[in-house]
């Protein structure tokens, strides 16, 4: 029963048919498995039952050389080799091979324990005479042994930190992290502790954490920005034969606001020009600050000593730069030297580090003033004067004045801007710049002049300023009133006494202070104006009243009403202006009529008979002259036409053609056709247009001339016959000619030919024409009147 006390010890194991899957070997490490507990009790009671006896599989990682890791046997095996065992699986073949006669396990190569910790496996056993299985397959685990063949890693490099500057002892700056692949479970193979190889005493790490910290307080930026600490890493816990790996870490130090500005120097100099422009940069001044960012923020300040805001400081934003500007212009006659305080001040302060007076600093700056030659200076910015209007030539208007300012006190000379117009009206005296009138002045006509005055040195550099001169005309009473428009009054036949027929006004050039008030009356006769009356209305306005009533065209068509206009000036002026009032035949609502045969007659100044008898007298004439051109034209034409049947040549150049023939006396034969030129009507030219005014002043001469010209008078058959020798000379009056066809007509006619070809009979013979056997050619009959003997074209 040797094989029944190897089978116990080994039971961790053993497999049973029952228990054949890997997990029922995992259960069964537990000692929890039923299957084994099933199979323990079958041992106490049943020590006979056959069953896998193997020893311990475990198989050391890294090992080179090929080793019995384990044996597998059945305890049908007699010894007489005739079982045969089998091994397939994980690795079978490949790391693994079995010595099918003995059951022992080999291993082929070395193993990692990294790459794969356990091999799961099947055994068989067989007998080689049947071939069958004398054991159930089972699953059983080949383990790999760790040893301590791997360095520890550090994980998520490269490590940097940044901490506050001025930061207290112990502060946390970052944690490093290491792993080892070797098994945690088996020794101390993978127990890993930290430690510092470079950064002591700055820095400090927590052994089994990696947690590093601040050593000393109080680390300064500005001393120190940056760290590099070396952190190391061991696994065994650092005994010997452990492995190590090391990583640097970079610890920055940020800035914090622990400093303060320093000017560099206590003493800053600057020199300006005294034609300087204000916002000129006088000069730049710096203050250190060893912090960066916004930290190193600063403002500057001015405190004058001596001045009043001459000058300006503002920070440049980018070198952070005091930048002193001019505020106001200087003068070195008045002041040559200024001194001032400048102080810069951080922004924002932390009391935490610093006091507060210790984030300002402060310096003396000296800005001292050049001389510069100046032009001269004018005491005003403009002058402004008064004159009145109708001044004589020579009145002063007023004087200008300017002084030079510099140390060479130079004299000045004036002159009027050469640009301006307004010299024809006033002159500067050049010494002593007293401005006059060169001629009277007009308020009327332009009531301010404008220019400007030009004071420049007479030696040196001959510099010049200038200045602008105003000068109002004053009014003066110089223009009499006028009637604020032209008034065309008229009064109705049916008009009452006391009837209101036009209101006026009056305007007037001057320009019065107090305002214009206009006086209104008649002129002073012996006799009472038996028509009109003037009222009034002491408001710049007066009314034209009628008299009497019954007013009548057939009386008297117009009535003339001076009136005086008189202003409330000193001295006072009038005028005297006419009012033509017209004697209309209103309409029933008291209107004149403006337009049509009546108005025009009124405009005239004619009634309305007269204006018709003019009408009737223009059309008249205008008939006579139509008809006289067409009797003109036509006979005009009449001769034309025969003008061109007498000469030959003329036909050449008309446009139609008209086929003639000529039988020569001295011959029989047919001559050939030639064709003969019609005249046609010609394209149109634009002829003559008359403007409206041409024609409106025709129609007035024929309305003037109406009354006295008639047709025995020599002026008016002149114009007749101008008249006729323009339509006779008119190649574009009609008529024109025309083509005619005439075809043959036949013969039969019960009536007869109604031609005047057979005028000539054949029996008749013609002393112009030989006689022959041809076709008879017979003459046209006489056109247009013509006479028996002209019978050739």
């Amino acid at each position: 029963m040797m094989h029944n006390s190897v089978f116990l010890p080994l039971l961790f194991f053993s497999l049973v048919t029952r228990c054949s899957t890997a997990e029922d070997i995992r259960m069964a490490k537990q000692h929890r498995d039923p299957c084994v507990a099933d199979e323990e009790r079958h041992v106490s009671h049943r020590r006979f039952r056959r069953g896998w006896i193997w020893k311990q599989l475990l198989v050391q990682e890294e090992d080179p050389n090929p080793r019995v890791i384990g044996q597998i046997k059945s305890d049908y095996d007699r010894g007489d080799f005739s079982i045969k065992y089998l091994l397939s699986g994980e690795g079978a073949g490949e790391v693994f091979i079995i010595d099918e006669y003995s059951g022992e396990i080999y291993t082929l190569h070395k193993l990692d324990r990294e790459e794969k910790a356990f091999y799961i496996l099947r055994a068989q056993a067989i007998n080689r005479k049947t071939n069958q299985p004398v054991e159930p397959e089972s699953e059983f685990i080949i383990k790999v042994q760790d040893i301590n063949d791997n360095m520890p890693q550090f994980q998520n490099e490269p490590y940097v930190s940044v901490i506050p500057e001025m930061s207290p002892s112990g502060t946390t700056v970052v944690q490093v992290t290491a792993t080892d692949a070797d098994d945690p479970s088996h020794g101390n193979h993978a127990k890993l502790i930290y430690s510092i190889l470079q950064g002591e005493p700055y820095f400090s790490v927590e052994p089994k954490t990696g947690i590093i910290v601040t050593s000393l307080a109080n680390m300064d930026r500005e001393t120190r920005e940056k760290y590099f600490v070396v952190v190391q890493v061991k696994d065994m816990m650092g005994l010997s034969g452990s492995y190590s790996a090391t990583t640097t870490v970079t610890i920055i130090l940020s800035d914090v606001n622990d400093n303060g500005p320093v000017f560099q120097h206590s003493l800053y100099s600057f020199a300006v020009a005294e034609s300087a422009a204000v916002g000129t940069t006088v000069g730049r001044i710096k203050a250190d600050d060893s912090d960066v960012g916004v930290n190193a923020r600063m403002t500057y300040g001015l405190e004058e000593k001596e001045g009043n805001g001459t000058f300006q400081i503002h920070t440049d934003p980018v070198t952070q730069e005091g930048v002193i500007l001019l505020a106001k212009t200087l003068d070195y006659e008045t002041k040559k030297r200024f001194v001032i305080i400048a102080e810069a001040i951080n922004d924002p302060v932390d009391t935490r580090y610093l006091g507060y007076d210790e984030f300002r600093d402060q310096a003396t700056v000296k800005i001292f003033v050049e001389d510069v030659d100046e032009a001269p200076v004018f005491p005003v910015q403009e002058y402004e004067w008064k004159v009145h209007e109708n001044m004589a030539a020579g009145t002063t208007v007023g004087t200008v004045s300017a002084r030079d300012r510099d140390a060479a006190n130079n004299s000045i000379r004036y002159n009027i801007d050469r640009d301006s117009s307004l010299k024809k009206l006033f002159k500067i005296d050049p010494n002593n710049g007293t401005i006059i009138t060169v001629k009277s002045l007009d308020r009327e006509s332009v009531s301010w002049h404008n220019f400007t005055v030009t004071a420049s040195e007479t030696k040196q550099n001959r510099l010049f300023s200038s200045v602008p001169v105003f000068i109002k005309v004053l009014d003066v009473n110089d223009n009499a009133p006028q009637f604020a428009k032209v008034y065309q009054p008229y009064v109705c036949e049916g008009a009452q006494s006391g009837e209101l027929i036009q209101l006026i006004s009056a305007m007037d050039l001057d320009d019065p202070g107090e305002g214009h008030h206009f006086y209104f009356s008649m002129i002073p006769e012996k006799h009472i104006n038996p028509n009109f009356t003037l009222r009034d209305n002491q408001d710049n306005t007066a009314g034209i009243l009628t008299r009497r009533s019954s007013f009548s065209q057939q009386d008297r068509t117009q009535y003339l009403l001076p009136v005086v206009i008189a202003d409330s000036g000193v001295p006072p002026l009038s005028s005297t202006a006419t009012l033509t009032i017209t004697v209309c035949s209103c309409e029933p609502a008291g209107h004149c009529p403006s337009s049509g045969v009546h108005a025009l007659a009124l405009s005239m100044g004619l009634g309305v008979y007269a204006l018709v008898a003019i009408v009737v007298c223009v059309l008249t004439v205008t008939v006579l002259i139509v008809l006289t051109l067409a009797v003109r034209s036509h006979k005009t034409r009449q001769r034309n036409e025969a003008k061109q049947e007498s000469d030959p040549a003329a036909w050449a150049d008309l446009p139609e053609k008209l086929f003639r023939h000529s039988e020569p006396e001295a011959t029989n034969s047919l001559e050939t056709y030639s064709p003969v030129p019609l005249r046609r009507q010609p394209k149109r030219r634009d002829r003559h247009r008359f403007s409206r005014a041409e024609v409106e002043a025709s129609i007035r001469m024929s309305f003037c001339q109406s009354y006295h010209i008639g047709p025995e008078d020599e002026a008016f058959r002149q114009f007749m016959r101008d008249r006729l020798l323009e339509a006779d000379t008119d190649p574009f009056a009609p008529p024109f000619d025309c083509v005619r066809t005439y075809a043959f007509e036949g013969s039969g006619s019960s009536v007869g030919s109604l031609s005047s070809l057979g005028s000539l009979t054949a029996s008749e013979p013609s002393p112009e024409r030989p006689q022959d056997s041809g076709r008879k050619l017979m003459r046209l009959a006489l056109w247009h009147g013509g006479s028996e003997e002209e019978t050739n074209f």
